[in-house]
């Protein structure tokens, strides 16, 4: 099982961030992270690294009912969704919670986790 769900897109960097950003908020996800992972590493290794940015993305409903099922599913919260340039053009990709809470010995977790990973496709194919 693929631990996450992408797409390649075309366009301008920055652009592609502002609609990743509107297609969550179109899933009742907010962006409570957002980590630029080329800016870190010019500041704390001082190396070039290509535009790669983190967003840790969060539906407050689903997160609710995944914290009430099992206490410790914060650990893999926010569900985060990576914007990253390559050659052939920007990739979205967003975690697979399905895949992810596979590791949880908690069935009630899939009720949560199907729709949650129905949502975040919508996000990356809405692209």
């Amino acid at each position: 099982m693929t631990y996450y769900i992408a797409k390649t897109v075309s366009g301008d960097f920055d652009t592609i961030i502002e609609r990743v950003i509107e297609a969550l908020k179109a899933e009742s996800f907010g962006v409570l992270t957002d980590i630029d992972v080329a800016a870190t590493m010019k500041k704390k290794l001082d190396i070039d690294f290509r535009p790669y940015r983190i967003l840790g993305a969060c539906n407050p409903k689903m997160a609710h009912k995944a914290l009430v099922a099992e206490d410790k599913i914060g650990v893999l919260l926010p569900c985060n969704v990576i914007v990253q340039q390559l050659e052939n053009g920007i990739e979205v990709a967003a975690v697979d919670p399905v895949a992810s809470m596979q590791a949880v010995e908690n069935p009630g977790l899939a009720d949560i986790a199907g729709p949650v990973r129905e949502a975040l496709s919508r996000v990356v194919n809405a692209l």
